[in-house]
């Protein structure tokens, strides 16, 4: 890894930007229904954009961590788990909206799918996470705490490892932090595919279904949009086969038989979420969305990190990508 000695990249904490526009309470934003043509045009736009965006990085990806396809014990997909419980736990202390946190996890998973870290390193997967959250905070929120806030129980560390992992993880993403989450296009979807006679506890059922997904899947394996039009034909009480889920898309005239694939496995990992056919603990994600108080137990002794990027035991290693 390169030497981190540009001082002028680091993060500063003293100095939060806000953003004219921020996300409120995901279902108040959602309280209207009636699109404007600007704003359907405008969204389809970034639809195709998206696609094309993923598409490189599916290409680029290839190597990298997925978590769909490790083993279930695996103490990398365990460690994910933890790291997604630390993000939303932190969220509901922090008062972070459910967009950030989800923004954070997608540079979590971006991040290792193009590098790995060291078996048993949890040290480093908490590091990541605080980093990952903190940027995450720095894109979406009006108020970013300084990073002595951030509960990070077992562990102490010094303020400039943080940043020096931010700057890592910016530099290993291409300074590629947009901004674009499944929850931007649940408005879209509700509207395209029910119009105004959607059930009000759509959205609410969407949004949860959203978050669940989070556990089972990794985030670089499916585009926001194809998670969040999953998630609205997920929460829907009438189960679709395959041939009927097609027919709806057809009211996306600009996705292929590719796209039809990717919601219809998406929307059946949500449907065995519904029916509580998926293992993992569905405390995870529900625990933080019922309360906006989570404690986080900690205790025992704490570890001072500090490491050097030149350090031959760094847990942090690039993936090499074939040509």
């Amino acid at each position: 890894m390169s030497d981190f000695d540009h001082a002028s990249l680091l993060c500063q904490e003293d100095e939060v930007s806000c953003f004219n526009e921020t996300f409120q309470d995901l279902n108040s934003s959602y309280s209207s229904f009636v699109l404007e043509s600007e704003e359907i045009e405008y969204i389809e736009k970034m639809v195709e954009l998206e696609t094309r965006n993923y598409s490189i990085h599916s290409s680029e990806d290839d190597d990298g961590y997925n978590c769909t396809e490790t083993a279930d014990f695996s103490w990398v997909k365990c460690a994910r788990l933890d790291a997604i419980e630390w993000i939303f736990n932190t969220r509901a202390i922090l008062g972070f909206h459910f967009h950030t946190a989800y923004l954070s996890v997608t540079y979590f998973d971006r991040f290792l799918s193009k590098r790995s870290i060291d078996d048993g390193k949890l040290w480093a997967i908490r590091l990541l996470s605080v980093a990952c959250l903190s940027l995450a905070a720095k894109m979406e929120e009006c108020r970013v705490p300084s990073l002595s806030e951030f509960p990070i129980e077992d562990y102490c560390f010094e303020n400039k490892v943080i940043q020096r992992m931010e700057l890592l993880i910016l530099n290993t993403l291409d300074w590629k932090m947009g901004s674009i989450t499944p929850f931007s296009y649940l408005h879209y979807f509700i509207n395209k595919l029910y119009g105004q006679s959607s059930p009000k506890e759509t959205i609410s059922r969407a949004v949860e279904l959203v978050l669940a997904v989070i556990k089972e899947i990794s985030l670089v394996d499916y585009r926001p949009s194809i998670i969040a039009v999953a998630a609205v034909l997920a929460a829907s009480d009438h189960p679709l086969t395959r041939p009927e889920l097609e027919i709806k898309m057809k009211v996306i005239s600009s996705w292929g038989s590719l796209d039809n694939e990717n919601i219809y496995s998406c929307y059946i990992i949500m449907q065995e979420i519904s029916m509580g056919k998926i293992k993992t603990p569905k405390e995870l994600i529900s625990s933080s969305i019922q309360s906006n108080s989570v404690s986080l137990g900690g205790g025992g002794i704490k570890r001072r990190l500090t490491y050097n990027d030149n350090d031959q035991n760094c847990p942090l290693k690039k993936i090499s990508h074939q040509p």
